[in-house]
């Protein structure tokens, strides 16, 4: 029976230490949310476009290869 009793009281000190974390989170304004999300849409398009430019080039220097060499 002391076991459950220190498993209930384990428990309950840990919801206690998390609610006070909690308490510490400082939340970004909802402007700041909107800057980071623009910023990582533009970059994941850049790098898209990069990815994309990218393998048309070596897409394009394959097939020129094969080509040149009878393939």
């Amino acid at each position: 029976m002391s076991e459950e009793k220190k498993a209930k009281k384990d428990r309950g000190r840990w919801f206690r230490e998390m609610k006070s974390e909690l308490k510490k989170i400082v939340w970004p304004s909802g402007s700041k949310v909107a800057k980071n999300t623009v910023t990582v849409i533009l970059c994941t398009l850049c790098i898209g476009v990069f990815i994309w430019l990218f393998d048309g080039v070596a897409g394009l220097a394959y097939t020129t290869l094969l080509s040149a060499f009878g393939g």
